[in-house]
């Protein structure tokens, strides 16, 4: 299969500064050198973003609708291309990229739907001397830094409301997995879409990557990443007075309680857990589980675990593939030994599975008796560990679930009792509460509170992001 490996800026393919090998985490081998952005690319992707801002801004949205439409039946057409992008780049099970590319297409085809729903609106003057009226105008040129953990999701969830809003957009997709975006970027130019429009360019130099988030170009940075990212950014960008939008993350929290149906607890926690190697944002962190189903919880979870089917190759049923590299192996098996070293109980997986010695494969984990005091309590682990924290109605749940520095993107809680599951819903500090069961989707709202990020991602609220609004008033002429 061959790889993308050109940049895309100013309407055109191009190479840059160097070149960077990718490396597919499932078998540790080179699958594509891909073009780097220097400085210079750096100043040309800004400079065509500026160039097409008022272009882009000013063209009809019916207009800007057909492009997203366009581009999203070039995706269509190269299903296959894309996921076997993500495919080799992250080591990414097969029926793991089916989500990365389903979101890419519903994201093109929801936000161009989505525009036509933006309505100015007219204010009522109390003196009856003025007409008021509210109009939407673009924010003007958009800069994204993305996450490696889902490719495309995190691209369309970035690129698909700044076109519809008439932003645009320079993405700078993560080093480790830019072949998919640079997927995109080479249908954006198979379609002929108006130069400046959109650039995709990656970087192994921070000193690049600051220099986009300083410039005075950017009127918006919006982020997929960790909060210690997000506050790098903030601070970088300074320079000027930005928009931002951030999904940092977080340590998200599991409640179950005693009468919860454990079946459908199990099935959501090592469901999240265990997909994607457990590397999403939302994954279930720290499950608190009451003593008085402690037992049969654990042993439910651990069945989930050992029944996962872990590997690379595309034709069997995998269901999970590898971490991301090397340094991420050593940092969740460290988390593992620490956490074994000082109580927390080994009940599966917990090192490399059977038979896979190649790639940066870690068995699906469970670990029960887990302190607060342990590496893998207190950070976001972004691998594939369950760890299950005992609590007894006298623990102090409310604390423990809302403690970390993470902030609070998502909890879950599982109980039949609605009472409880309200209290529950007011008690955590988390921009997403999710009741005995799961649910994503591109027209629902993803974001975080705290130190999990502002603003959003998906639905609405994410493509007002893009847009700022305008009060134009109007004496009225008097008699």
């Amino acid at each position: 299969m061959t790889f993308p490996e050109q940049m895309y800026i100013d309407g055109a393919l191009i190479d840059g500064a160097g070149k960077m090998d990718v490396i597919n985490p499932a078998t540790s081998e080179e699958v594509a050198s891909v073009a780097v952005a220097g400085l210079a690319e750096a100043d040309r992707a800004l400079a065509a973003a500026k160039t097409a801002a008022p272009l882009w801004a000013a063209t009809p949205i019916a207009e800007r609708q057909a492009w997203m439409h366009k581009l999203r039946e070039a995706v269509l057409a190269h299903e296959d291309h894309l996921r076997g992008c993500i495919h080799y780049e992250m080591g990414k099970s097969w029926a793991d990229t089916q989500e990365d590319f389903d979101i890419l297409e519903r994201a093109l085809a929801y936000y161009a739907e989505e525009i036509a729903r933006v309505h100015d609106r007219a204010l009522t003057d109390r003196a009856g001397t003025h007409a008021h009226q509210l109009v939407h105008e673009p924010v003007g040129v958009a800069l994204a830094f993305l996450a490696w953990n889902f490719p495309l999701l995190n691209l369309a969830y970035k690129l698909a409301p700044a076109l519809a809003a008439g932003c645009p957009i320079i993405i700078r997709p993560s080093e480790k997995t830019p072949i998919s975006a640079y997927a995109v970027g080479a249908l954006c130019h198979e379609i002929g879409l108006p130069a400046g429009v959109v650039q995709i360019l990656t970087t192994e130099s921070y000193a690049v990557a600051d220099y986009l988030t300083a410039s005075p170009i950017p009127d918006m940075v919006t982020l997929i990443g960790s909060t210690a990212t997000g506050r790098h950014i903030m601070q970088t960008g300074a320079t000027t007075i930005k928009r931002y939008s951030m999904e940092l993350g977080g340590n998200a929290p599991v409640l179950v309680f005693p009468d919860a149906d454990l079946d459908k607890a199990a099935d959501v926690v090592c469901g999240i857990k265990y997909s994607n190697a457990g590397q999403i944002c939302v994954a279930p962190n720290r499950v608190f589980v009451h003593r008085d189903v402690l037992a049969a919880f654990s042993e439910k979870v651990t069945k989930r675990a050992e029944a996962v089917a872990v590997g690379w190759d595309k034709d069997s049923d995998i269901a999970m593939g590898p971490v991301i590299d090397g340094r991420a192996w050593t940092r969740l098996k460290c988390m593992i030994d620490e956490a074994a070293l000082n109580g927390a109980r080994v009940l599966a997986g917990g090192a490399r599975p059977d038979g896979l010695r190649k790639g940066h494969f870690l068995a699906p984990t469970v670990l029960t008796d887990v302190g607060e005091d342990m590496q893998v309590y207190r950070e976001e682990t972004f691998g594939p560990i369950v760890s299950i924290i005992p609590f007894d109605d006298d623990t102090d749940l409310a604390r423990m679930a809302n403690d970390g520095d993470a902030g609070g993107l998502v909890a879950y809680v599982f109980t039949r009792d609605l009472a409880r599951a309200a209290h529950w819903s007011r008690v955590l500090r988390f921009g997403e509460i999710q009741i005995n069961g799961v649910k994503y989707d591109i027209d629902l709202p993803h974001g975080g509170i705290g130190q999990s990020g502002i603003g959003h991602d998906c639905s609405p609220l994410a493509l007002q992001d893009y847009l700022v609004v305008k009060r134009i008033t109007r004496a009225l002429e008097t008699a």
